[in-house]
């Protein structure tokens, strides 16, 4: 939790021009977050969300989300990362620069791109990521991105409030790891802008076990799937 929030200090530094507010979601946990969260917070302003059960990764974004329905601005920016140390809070400044050179809806961190990888993985477990992505991106008709389901993004504020006139104030309507692929899927039916800039994913710096299950999240794409065409029909034409 401290080398998180050192991360996150030291981008809120790099941009001092801009006034920098910290969301944390606590999804269920039993081991002292919110109260962790707090001590280690520092400087920040920090609000924690807590829900007295665990949701799951997408019901904890759409309720930061909806948190933000009421206060977000066209001009802010709102950067969304997992609070497992595995998100590389350094390179929240180079996504920032993109965006503000290139005027991109949202930038995602991709360890699929030159430049990024992933570490100390099994090799096996990084084959089945690279076909998973590529299956999932085919099923969806997601197509141009090397990563689809990253959490660590920078959506511009405009970008943000525009997914919540078409699809609600959570925006999100999945609950598992299958959620950042909903957004990727909403963004392209609303014609948004999006690049992405290389990230060294590395594993050994996970705080806790992933808790992902690779049944359930297979499950969660099909269910995508499902209702793609029916978040298509919800997107303005124009």
């Amino acid at each position: 939790m401290p080398r998180f929030f050192d991360g996150l200090r030291a981008a809120a530094g790099e941009h001092s021009d801009r006034e920098t507010r910290v969301i944390l979601v606590d999804d269920g946990s039993s081991d002292g977050t919110a109260e962790a969260a707090q001590a280690a917070a520092g400087g920040l302003a920090l609000t924690t969300l807590v829900h007295e059960r665990n949701r799951g990764p997408g019901y904890a974004f759409g309720t930061a989300f909806e948190h933000l329905a009421g206060i977000i601005g066209e001009d802010d920016f709102v950067v969304t990362l997992e609070g497992d140390n595995t998100s590389r809070t350094e390179l929240i400044g180079t996504m920032f620069k993109r965006a503000g050179e290139e005027r991109h809806d949202a930038i995602f961190a991709s360890p699929y791109m030159y430049g990024g990888g992933i570490l100390h993985t099994r090799t096996s477990r990084v084959l089945m990521s690279h076909v998973a992505n590529t299956f999932v991106k085919e099923l969806l008709g997601l197509h141009g991105l090397l990563t689809v389901s990253s959490f660590f993004r920078l959506y511009r504020g405009s970008t943000l409030r525009r997914l919540q006139r078409c699809y609600g104030p959570r925006v999100i309507e999945r609950n598992g790891f299958e959620s950042m692929v909903e957004v990727a899927m909403k963004m392209t039916y609303l014609r948004m802008s999006i690049s992405e800039v290389p990230m060294v994913l590395d594993t050994s710096q996970r705080i806790g076990k992933s808790k992902m299950k690779v049944s359930r999240t297979a499950l969660g794409y099909l269910a995508l799937a499902l209702r793609k065409r029916e978040w298509q029909s919800r997107a303005p034409l124009s």
